[in-house]
């Protein structure tokens, strides 16, 4: 299998490993990251992801040129087989930390684009390519990117199909945070713990939202918010939380 998945407390990292080839994705890759995205979506153990590629190269090119594309131009089947690859279906609310060193083209990009935060080695190296190759980035790029970044930056960065380095991704927004590549997958882990530490309700409900409200009319966005509040106020996190602030707040003034 080239996809690893591992646990360290409530973070699963989920890894291309298949480093000898760029970390490119096989038609069994793209099986395997989708199953293993839907069956950490229903853990709930875990509480946050890091997304990372074997070795030091590449984080992710994107498809296999050798099969996964070729299957795509004979039309064997639809790239929306690849959808829960790029979470492009379900609710998948759990928060995703990319770490990306090497190599980030292509599917690879595509699926960055699918997590919450950013992690880049200051050598990482990221294009959109297919615009040259007469096809388009359907794996959620299309959708997504306009969304994330302002439109003149991902207009660019889809129509020419040149490299970017990770200086000028971190600048249009696409990335987080450069570090120096050693550093790129600890920073990322410490990033993914300090979140599941969290309230897991409040932070799915803060992706959900993200994910769900920009495109609706204003009012109804905001009664949306408004129930998703709810949902959160009325927890037994919430409730468990608040009763812990109070006891705190109650010592620090001296009483008992």
């Amino acid at each position: 299998m080239t996809i690893e998945v591992t646990r360290d407390g409530a973070v699963a990292t989920v890894r291309f490993a298949r480093p000898e080839k760029l970390n490119a994705l096989t038609l069994a890759m793209y099986d395997d990251l989708g199953r293993a995205f839907a069956e950490i979506g229903s853990d709930d153990r875990i509480h946050a992801v890091v997304l990372a590629g074997a070795g030091d190269r590449a984080f992710c090119v994107g498809a296999d040129l050798t099969e996964s594309i070729p299957a795509l131009a004979s039309g064997r089947f639809d790239i929306s087989a690849w959808d829960p690859a790029h979470l492009k279906t379900g609710a998948f609310y759990k928060p995703i930390v990319a770490a990306i060193r090497g190599l980030c083209l292509g599917g690879g990009f595509e699926i960055m684009l699918a997590t919450d935060l950013r992690i880049a080695a200051e050598d990482a190296v990221f294009q959109l390519p297919e615009v040259g190759h007469g096809f388009v980035p359907a794996g959620g790029t299309l959708v997504r990117l306009t969304r994330q970044i302002a439109y003149a930056h991902a207009m660019e960065l889809m129509l020419t199909g040149r490299r970017f380095t990770a200086a000028e991704l971190l600048s249009r927004g696409v990335l987080n945070q450069v570090v120096a590549s050693d550093r790129v997958e600890a920073t990322a882990a410490a990033l993914a713990a300090e979140i599941a530490d969290r309230s897991p309700l409040a932070v799915q409900t803060i992706k959900e939202a993200a994910l769900t409200l920009h495109d609706l009319p204003v009012a109804e966005a905001f009664a949306r918010e408004a129930a998703l509040g709810q949902r959160t106020f009325t927890s037994d996190e919430a409730k468990r939380a608040l009763t812990r602030f109070a006891s705190s707040g109650e010592r620090k003034t001296g009483r008992d």
